[in-house]
């Protein structure tokens, strides 16, 4: 049994949203005093949260294997890194519910956390598909490891008290153009994929870009395994127009698996850009640390905190 909060495990809820946190001016005091009472708040199942490495610093503390998101740019393309010292990933069945809970805890959080942005994201499911998809009509999440092999690659184990069951959050909202994605033929589409759309079968033809194998877990040296619970997201902008893509959302034991694909999609290693750019824009990049659970509550005994 491990002591993770239970969200990161379980199949992505309904309904969900992302609410980052920025800190305001305060001291260490006023920050704990705002984790104490979101520690009760945390579920680890519906309310799963992840906490920035700017939030741990301001604390004085540091944990191990923590760091901000590197910002990597390839030959062509780049990945952003956009910090935040707080997110919240809310689950339920009904969005009214998520928004309801969203100003409470934003109530409770301040003044020493202040909310920064919200994503909004949903599952994107036919009939009794295993895996939810893309908007782009892909599968998501067709090679993710399961059972123990799950737990084995997201979540830490055998270190201390306090980190055990804890994991490392890679969050990045990538926005897809329509545009020039319906302007391929569905050809070029699934070999940008690496799969066909129809049957999700992978194709051996597939190009070196293809995302499939640019990002094949096993392919790396160590192997790159993560959980991955992207979701798909969408909003209208301020004028007016339609915005939508993925969140892409992986847990690990470190974010060393991460950090491997995302170099690999950008052609650092052999200058081959994942095709997956020539539709999809990351927006954001941010890491977080996920604590444990104890007793029923978030464990942020690492940070001075007692339950």
């Amino acid at each position: 049994m491990t002591q993770a909060q239970a969200g990161i495990l379980a199949p992505v809820p309904a309904q969900a949203r992302y609410v980052f946190y920025s800190l305001r001016a305060c001291n260490a005091n006023d920050l704990q005093a705002a984790l104490k009472r979101l520690q009760t708040q945390v579920d680890g199942q519906q309310l799963v949260a992840g906490l920035g490495l700017q939030l741990v610093q301001h604390l004085d503390k540091q944990i191990e294997l923590l760091h901000e998101c590197p910002h990597l740019k390839g030959p062509q393309f780049e990945a952003p890194s956009t910090p935040s010292a707080l997110c919240l990933w809310l689950g339920g069945d009904e969005r009214g519910e998520l928004i309801a809970r969203t100003r409470e805890l934003s109530a409770l959080l301040a003044p020493a956390l202040q909310l920064e942005r919200v994503v909004d994201s949903f599952v994107h499911q036919r009939g009794t598909q295993k895996h939810g998809k893309d908007l782009t009509g892909y599968e998501d999440g067709t090679e993710n490891p399961e059972d123990d092999e799950a737990v084995h690659c997201s979540i830490v184990q055998g270190q201390q008290a306090g980190l055990d069951g804890s994991s490392f959050w890679a969050l990045q909202q990538w926005q897809h153009d329509f545009t020039a994605f319906d302007k391929m033929s569905s050809q070029a589409q699934d070999h940008a994929i690496g799969r066909r759309r129809s049957d999700n079968e992978e194709l051996e033809d597939a190009p070196e870009s293809a995302h499939v194998k640019r990002t094949a877990q096993e392919s790396f040296e160590p192997e790159a395994f993560m959980l991955r619970r992207s979701m798909p997201w969408w909003q209208v902008s301020p004028q007016g127009t339609d915005q939508t893509g993925l969140m892409f959302s992986a847990f690990g034991c470190s974010f060393d698996a991460f950090e491997a694909q995302m170099r690999r999609m950008l052609g650092l290693e052999d200058g081959i850009s994942d095709a997956l750019f020539g539709f999809s824009t990351p927006l954001t990049g941010s890491y977080f640390w996920c604590p444990p659970m104890h007793n029923g509550q978030l464990d942020l005994r690492l940070l001075g905190i007692a339950a």
